[in-house]
């Protein structure tokens, strides 16, 4: 039986992208595990059609355009054309606001720019047009919390998330009559590997233990607890089954959510 959905998802080889396509491969989707982690992306594809779904790995750099070309080739071959796509591939690394050359010997704003934003867009924007051809899209951002709001030590990181943000508003607007939903999520901080980086950031910066840096972070959250990555995916998949555009869920932790904007129906007018 053929797939009603195509679900790509970048960043999928682990952490929320792979709890992610477990998800959409549940929901009945034909998942596109894609990332660059190659050996990781065919390990979650293989744990989607263990559990009875479909999906195959995808190699896919959101960096370099002929490799998202590439990629979405490979993709209509194994699959179709995506009409799901969930954009999770992003960076998050912690730096002083000016860091100084000896302790980062690449531009943080840059890289930060070239994966959480332009990478983002890239992805979307190669896999548009089909979208509009078809008069039906569904794209979720995963964004952060650092898109709502700013953190100290992590400029690059909260502004490449709100040039993300700025954008899907715009994108929202602009293909609202044209069948195709984009929406954002935006966690606070995730129970996942990327967090466990900044634990051991803490750990080598304070001299904390591990378990002290960890419930430091779940403190942030305003629940106290750090967001599950299955509470991340149950709300991409909410989205992606909705006709809603322009919704923005902040994910708080311990199941909780705020309605950061409601969005509105496909083929209303606003803005």
């Amino acid at each position: 039986m053929s797939a009603e959905h195509v679900a790509l998802v970048t960043g999928g080889g682990g952490g929320i992208g792979a709890v992610v396509c477990s998800e959409l491969g549940r929901m009945g989707a034909f998942v596109l595990v894609a990332g660059r982690d190659q050996q990781g992306c065919t390990r979650v594809a293989d744990e989607v059609r263990a559990a009875g779904g479909a999906g195959a790995p995808l190699l896919l750099d959101v960096t370099d355009p002929a490799s998202i070309a590439t990629a979405l080739q490979d993709a209509s071959r194994l699959a179709g054309p995506p009409d799901w796509l969930v954009n999770n591939a992003g960076i998050a690394v912690s730096a002083p606001l000016v860091a100084r050359p000896a302790d980062s010997p690449v531009d943080q704003y840059e890289t930060h720019m070239d994966v959480n934003f332009h990478g983002a867009r890239r992805v979307f924007e190669a896999v548009l047009p089909a979208m509009l051809e078809r008069g039906y899209g569904r794209v979720v951002q995963v964004a952060s919390s650092a898109a709502l709001q700013g953190y100290a030590y992590v400029a690059a990181y909260a502004a490449s998330k709100h040039a993300l943000l700025g954008y899907s508003r715009a994108a929202a607007l602009e293909l609202q009559r044209k069948g195709v939903a984009v929406n954002a999520v935006c966690p606070h901080f995730v129970d996942s590997p990327m967090t466990d980086e900044s634990v051991a950031r803490i750990v080598r910066e304070t001299g904390r233990t591990e378990a002290a840096a960890r419930a430091f972070l779940a403190e942030q959250n305003p629940s106290g607890e750090l967001v599950t990555t299955a509470e991340v995916a149950h709300a991409i998949s909410e989205l992606l089954a909705t006709d809603m555009t322009g919704s923005i869920i902040e994910l708080v932790g311990g199941g909780g959510r705020r309605e950061v904007e409601a969005g509105w129906p496909l083929g209303e007018a606003r803005g």
